[in-house]
């Protein structure tokens, strides 16, 4: 199994695109990062509750891979974790090559079922001017590629701080590829 740290947790009690970096954060099993906005049972992502109120939310937690930002400085964008509003900075894990159903082993006790890619949204490009054509962009065969970090759900809480290992458990066979959630 690939494994990696955790390199800054972070979390917004409002809405705001970005969201501060903490000490440590608390994962609350089937709700999210506890005081986050996006916790809960149901959606929380404004355009989701708009579609539909009553869904599950399958994006409680979201990690993104602290290598993106290396890879977009390379292209000239400032950018920090929890600047995508991520709540996990990862290192370490590829994160994008999970399968859906990977657990996630975050510390002693946290455990985040991975249920598919973030979609970047234009937002993005709001907090810097041309940095969602840096996180989706195509691949070889024109399909869409979504660099934006992935989402998933608490199955088991507690705490995550920065320097806690993360540990990943594929599921059984055959894998499914992530798709946006």
């Amino acid at each position: 199994m690939s494994g990696g740290t955790v390199t800054t947790v972070s979390s917004n009690g409002t809405y705001s695109f970005t969201k501060p970096n903490r000490e440590g954060i608390t994962l609350l099993a089937g709700l999210g990062v506890e005081g986050d906005v996006h916790a809960g049972v149901t959606v929380k992502h404004r355009s989701r509750v708009a579609q539909d109120p009553t869904q599950p939310n399958l994006r409680q937690v979201h990690l993104i891979h602290a290598e993106l930002f290396d890879e977009v400085a390379g292209a000239g964008f400032e950018v920090a974790p929890g600047d995508l509003g991520e709540n996990v900075t990862t290192r370490g894990i590829d994160l994008l090559a999970l399968p859906t159903g990977t657990l996630l082993h975050l510390g002693a006790e946290a455990v985040v079922e991975v249920t598919g890619l973030r979609n970047p949204c234009a937002q993005i490009d709001n907090f810097r001017h041309g940095l969602l054509k840096q996180v989706l962009g195509r691949d070889e065969n024109g399909e869409i590629v979504r660099k934006a970090g992935i989402m998933g759900i608490v199955l088991t809480g507690g705490e995550v701080r920065p320097g806690d290992p993360i540990r990943a458990e594929l599921p059984a066979e055959p894998h499914r590829p992530l798709e946006r959630v």
